[in-house]
């Protein structure tokens, strides 16, 4: 099995932040067989694991997929949205108010 790669390392950063948690032995000893067998060391394999899945959850909350039933009523309702509501008016007035433009 050839090493894997390393995500972090294509960010052009230094290595600065810290980042510190605990585990259990077993969690810990897994990491560490699996850091061996893809030629990582622990903190390398760990921090690519986090990194990969922290990219992943992101674009799954930033991403909406939307069936081709339902995407003909959102964009209808974008082509034709309701009135605004007294409470979004006044939601708005609060938010003008709270607001500075630069």
């Amino acid at each position: 099995m050839r090493p894997a790669e390393d995500l972090t390392n294509t960010i052009n950063e230094r290595n600065e932040a810290r980042m510190h948690f605990r585990t259990k032995p077993r969690i810990k000893e897994t990491i560490h067989r699996a850091a061996v067998l893809s030629g990582l060391d622990d903190s390398t394999f760990t921090m690519n694991a986090a990194y990969r899945a922290a990219l992943e959850t992101i674009a799954a909350h930033e991403l909406t997929i939307l069936r081709p039933e339902d995407q003909a009523v959102f964009f209808a309702a974008l082509d034709q949205p309701p009135e605004p509501t007294p409470e979004l008016r006044a939601a708005l007035k609060r938010s003008r108010e709270r607001t500075r433009s630069q």
